[in-house]
């Protein structure tokens, strides 16, 4: 996967996550929607995390194709 496929990705989800969203302001949501909307966001830390790799193991002169997708429990601990 390169890292315009994985930006690809990303973009799919948020253009979900915001027509979830908007459906949320306008008359709310079902909890399967309110699950899918947790289930996005944790697809899209595992993205922004894999792209983040790939980017570093390319700065420091080793092979992007080292990086791996992290579970989403290891990504969504992460610290800002």
């Amino acid at each position: 996967m390169s890292d315009k496929d994985i930006i690809g990705s990303i973009d799919g989800l948020i253009a979900e996550e915001h027509q979830l969203r908007e459906k949320a302001s306008s008359g709310g949501l079902d909890e399967t929607d309110r699950t899918r909307i947790r289930h996005l966001e944790q697809q899209l830390d595992q993205c922004w995390d894999l792209l983040r790799q790939r980017r570093a193991r390319r700065e420091f002169g080793e092979d992007e194709s080292g990086a791996h997708v992290r579970p989403a429990s290891e990504v969504e601990s992460y610290q800002q």
